[in-house]
């Protein structure tokens, strides 16, 4: 008996270091470094190229294998990070992110690494669909971050669905109940990536002087069902998604008027605690549950009450949060150089040079294993910008 027993307890002691051994090794170094001259070069020249939208442009990128686990520290150097705050306005201005994703490992670590300052905070929401292997290398690469942590209530996300607001809100109230001192929070998914840097975002957000950026209108006609009829989330073997009951709603808590907007927002963080206090905000939630797609009027019709802190009654689109090429909107934006999904491009190279020229603070959405180069275009560029602004001594491992 004890010799079945000491066997099972072998099994079982070699499966768990097996495991770790497994999704440790996902915290990689990079394949390559910008750094050295030639390639760097090379992709200087490929950029360029495909600014002037030659359409001879190849890039052929193998994507980083697992090399096996390294320490924070070496992964920190080794993939460019910058440890430092860059000026006092900056660190005098934090900001908290809140990241929900589900995929594509290496397109979130691009958007993290694009974002990310020591001075800021980041809360990031893992889809509990997510596979095991995604999870796991999502929470090595936070552990590396003091200011960065997962959920600690995670949703099975639905497109569409109350639970993809949900998981915004279980990271805000996280974040509000941080010691950091950020001023606004700034939601993103893991397909985002930045347009500006840090200190670009944050002079475009203190321009709105302690306001809420949540854009939006009164509902379009195409919009109307969304909250006149109840809708519920299905989970099942033919896929997750938002069903129309077709049954009717009851009005609206408290004769609040319902807006239609953007779901990506900047938000103060007294709006922040208004949201999880006061009864508008808690009874408009509930009644939110049963819409379509509720974070797309939830954060805007709140901030078009008056008396709600940092709220803008009369504003409009205004806000330049995101820069979206919608595919029935192609006489305005001149069309997609990648490919559609749901409606949205993913970028491709010949969109660099309107990402490029776009006000907006974040563009959605991108692919880094289908359309690497776009991907590194912005981000060579931005890092560049961002090196170039500082205010203090730059490190040489900060430049790709």
């Amino acid at each position: 008996m004890n010799f079945w027993r000491y066997c099972l307890f072998a099994f079982t002691a070699l499966s768990v270091v097996l495991f770790v051994i497994r999704y440790n090794g996902r915290l990689s170094l990079p394949q390559r470094k910008l750094n050295g001259s030639s390639e760097r070069d090379s992709v200087v020249s490929a950029c360029e190229d495909a600014l002037q939208e030659k359409s001879a442009v190849l890039w052929e990128r193998t994507l980083p294998s697992p090399l096996g686990s390294v320490p924070c520290e070496d992964y920190l150097i080794q993939s460019h990070y910058i440890t430092s705050p860059l000026s006092e306005e900056e660190v005098a201005f934090p900001l908290a992110y809140v990241m929900v994703i589900h995929k594509d490992f290496g397109t979130f670590e691009r958007l993290f690494r694009a974002v990310y300052m020591p001075q800021n905070i980041y809360c990031v929401h893992v889809d509990e669909k997510a596979t095991v292997e995604f999870k796991a290398s999502v929470w090595q690469l936070l552990s590396c971050f003091p200011n960065a942590f997962l959920a600690s209530k995670t949703e099975s996300v639905v497109y569409a669905g109350m639970s993809r607001l949900q998981a915004d809100l279980n990271c805000l109230r996280d974040l509000v109940a941080s010691e950091v001192p950020w001023k606004y929070a700034i939601n993103t998914c893991g397909q985002d990536f930045p347009l500006k840097t840090n200190k670009e975002i944050i002079q475009h957000l203190k321009a709105f002087k302690g306001k809420n950026i949540t854009p939006g209108v009164l509902p379009p006609a195409h919009a109307i069902g969304r909250t006149k009829y109840v809708h519920q989330e299905h989970r099942g073997k033919d896929g997750s998604f938002v069903r129309n009951t077709n049954v009717l709603k009851t009005s609206p808590p408290h004769q609040l008027t319902i807006y239609f907007g953007t779901a990506y927002v900047a938000l103060t963080r007294e709006f922040v605690n208004f949201i999880f206090h006061d009864k508008r905000a808690i009874d408009l939630l509930h009644w939110s549950k049963d819409t379509y797609s509720p974070d797309e009027h939830f954060w805007v019709t709140l901030n078009r009450i008056p008396s709600v802190p940092g709220s803008m009654p009369n504003a409009s689109w205004t806000g330049n949060l995101r820069a979206v090429k919608w595919i029935d909107m192609e006489d305005k934006h001149g069309g997609c150089h990648g490919h559609y999904v749901r409606g949205i491009c993913i970028y491709g190279n010949g969109d660099l040079k309107w990402l490029i020229n776009s006000p907006s603070l974040f563009a959605n959405k991108f692919e880094l294993t289908t359309y690497p180069l776009t991907v590194e275009c912005l981000e060579l560029r931005l890092r560049e910008r961002t090196l170039n602004q500082s205010e203090t001594a730059v490190q040489p491992s900060w430049y790709f």
